[in-house]
């Protein structure tokens, strides 16, 4: 596990250069997986994200679908996701095929699974957003590519 970038006191107008410079560390094609708390604002990054990379991708959050699609970004929220099994059954690699990004929301648990469901051409990242007041986030990026 390798720390990549920290950024302290993030507030939500600095999203936009946040992901921009996100964009030029990661490897493509890569896969970022979102954590944190209930109201971190992983999903306001996704939608930024997608905004910036992507803009014609649906940048809703796929809560209730699962997966989102896009031309570039895939976005997955697999918060009620229970089961390995369940990943393995939203036969990831029909979505991936010539994507650039794909962004789970609570996907850190299923880490194995995603590794083997996966292209093996994907880099794998974690972004965790942390709390630290009300418009305010501290979010660090690490390669996770040796926990797999």
């Amino acid at each position: 596990m390798k720390v990549l970038r920290t950024w302290k006191k993030a507030h939500e107008s600095d999203l936009e250069s946040l992901v921009l410079e996100l964009k030029d560390l990661v490897l493509k094609p890569s896969v970022i997986i979102l954590s944190g708390p209930l109201g971190a604002g992983k999903t306001t990054f996704v939608r930024t994200f997608s905004k910036l990379v992507d803009p014609l991708s649906n940048a809703t959050s796929p809560t209730y679908a699962v997966i989102n699609e896009g031309t570039k970004v895939v976005h997955a929220d697999f918060y009620r996701i229970e089961t390995s099994e369940e990943v393995l059954h939203l036969e990831l690699p029909l979505y991936l095929e010539g994507k650039d990004y794909f962004l789970i929301e609570w996907g850190k648990r299923f880490l194995h699974r995603l590794s083997l469901e996966v292209p093996e051409d994907f880099n794998f990242y974690e972004l965790k957003i942390d709390i630290v007041s009300d418009d305010v986030r501290n979010i660090e990026l690490t390669d996770i590519s040796d926990e797999i």
